[in-house]
């Protein structure tokens, strides 16, 4: 019998292929023929599921950015089952936007690619704040609870500092990644620990 054919898992196929391209070069590398021979497929297939380049980079970054936030969900409910901290699960969830690892140091570079493409990109720059909204939220919904549990000692304006935090975290990943002496994942995973003990310094009662 003839396979029949995933067609989302096809588009993942292509999209995954558009990003070990940029990984491993550029964004500017991507092309339709180049994509279709990383994924191992013609060209004519790649251009039944996406019409131009422009789609293949909008859903290659979307499924990046949707993986980040499963991710960032995941860790998050690992650590309230395991009873851990506010703090502790802050930091475990924006952990997952830094280069602590081979994967996600590759994922960091393709990133920040996109990222500079979103000037004068209307699409992927709705990826980008569609992405960064929902996780400024679930920052925000953590800090409330931080409050309700006693580790924030006194009520913050829990937008601005979801905010703050999320730009600290992504400032630091791009030095992470340039200048001529980078910023090693892990002195810039210590420093935003240090951030967050000194915005969480309360003992955690959930008892309540």
């Amino acid at each position: 019998m003839p396979r029949i054919v995933d067609h989302e898992e096809r588009r993942g196929q292509i999209a995954d292929a558009v990003e070990r391209l940029i990984a491993a070069e550029s964004l500017d590398s991507v092309t339709v023929a180049r994509t279709a021979e990383e994924a191992g497929i013609s060209v004519g297939l790649v251009q039944h599921y996406f019409a131009s380049k422009d789609e293949m980079l909008l859903e290659s970054f979307r499924r990046i950015r949707n993986r980040i936030e499963a991710r960032v969900a995941a860790r998050r409910q690992r650590s309230e089952r395991a009873g851990a901290r506010i703090e502790r699960m802050l930091l475990d969830g924006v952990a997952e936007l830094m280069p602590l690892d081979p994967s996600r140091r590759s994922e960091g570079r393709v990133t920040l690619a996109f990222t500079a493409r979103t000037f004068g990109n209307p699409g992927l720059a709705e990826v980008l704040r569609s992405s960064n909204a929902n996780l400024r939220a679930q920052i925000e919904q953590a800090l409330r609870n931080a409050l309700a549990c006693g580790e924030l000692p006194e009520p913050v304006g829990y937008e601005l500092e979801a905010a703050r935090l999320l730009a600290f975290v992504d400032g630091l990943v791009l030095h992470c990644h340039t200048g001529q002496r980078p910023l090693s994942a892990r002195a810039a995973h210590a420093m935003v620990a240090a951030d967050l003990a000194r915005l969480l310094p309360g003992p955690c009662d959930r008892s309540g």
